[in-house]
């Protein structure tokens, strides 16, 4: 399959790149008025997980669709990949762009940089939504451990060198033989377009870094985010959103939030939320959202 080069794009979005924090950031923004909302990704996904919720947000929103440091069209040049230089560039993204607070949206391995994002700059976040999400000191690192029906790759990813020896040149296998069909509930949902589109940018040089970084830190950061969450439980409006890794997101939420939190369950779909059943979580969004006006 030949892969397009250039980024893909969706009618009435725009594509933006702005430097923070030593590194270029590639995001897109749509919709013109009402409170803003920033949706961040997980793994192996960019901001385009989100092309079929935008539209529904941006009706009544600003929505802005952030690749991290080292996805997608982000730089992804040396440096550090962790969690907490993660969030300190959306941090640096939502002071640059002047909409703070946002409603923070997040996926899968992105949840230690919102969570660090939350914790120490409240004042960004108008409200947190997990989507599918755990968190390092709280169970997620047992992803890792193959013993006991972990994944594989996240030692492949977690291992200095290995990515790029074993996935390089192996991108269009590894996500649309592996990865995507064994998460979700609903492949059909998930198109081959979809597919092109993350190959095409995890298959540029050093395509791995933001993964392996987000994992090794995963695997490192347990204590620290324990302790935060100890010292600073979020005190936003807190939702989670589960499909196929529901209750671990409800768990994990409940004993991070300083208050009772809200949660939605979409049964029948699969890890891939957004992808697989975007009108579930953009209707479970903005109720969401409108409670939090209403209130």
């Amino acid at each position: 399959m030949t892969i397009n080069k250039v980024a893909a794009t969706l009618a009435g979005i725009s594509h933006h790149y702005t430097d923070v924090n030593g590194t270029k950031l590639h995001y897109v923004s749509a919709g013109t008025s009402g409170p803003p909302v920033l949706l961040v990704h997980g793994f192996p996904e960019t901001w385009w997980t989100f092309r079929k919720v935008i539209p529904l947000l941006a009706k009544n929103h600003r929505v802005f669709a952030v690749d991290l440091r080292g996805f997608g069209d982000s730089d992804n040049g040396p440096g550090i990949y962790d969690s907490k230089t993660s969030a300190e560039d959306l941090h640096l993204l939502i002071e640059e762009l002047n909409v703070g607070p946002v409603h923070i949206t997040g996926q899968d391995i992105s949840g230690a940089t919102i969570f660090r994002l939350a914790v120490a700059h409240p004042e960004d976040v108008l409200s947190f939504t997990a989507i599918e999400m755990g968190l390092p000191g709280f169970g997620l690192e047992q992803l890792a451990d193959v013993t006991n029906g972990g994944t594989w790759y996240i030692g492949v990813l977690a291992t200095p060198n290995i990515p790029q020896m074993l996935l390089n040149g192996h991108e269009q296998q590894f996500l649309e033989q592996f990865v995507f069909p064994i998460m979700s509930l609903i492949p059909e949902a998930i198109t081959k377009a979809d597919i092109e589109e993350f190959v095409r940018t995890y298959s540029r040089p050093d395509g791995w870094r933001g993964a392996a970084g987000l994992y090794q830190s995963m695997l490192r950061e347990g204590q620290e985010i324990a302790a935060l969450a100890r010292a600073h439980k979020l005190c936003m409006p807190v939702l989670a959103i589960g499909a196929g890794g529901g209750e671990f997101t409800v768990a994990t939420m409940s004993q991070v939030a300083s208050g009772q939190i809200r949660s939605v369950s979409l049964d029948g779909v699969g890890h891939y939320a957004a992808l697989e059943a975007p009108d579930k979580v953009a209707n479970a969004l903005l109720e969401f959202f409108d409670s939090i006006v209403a209130a």
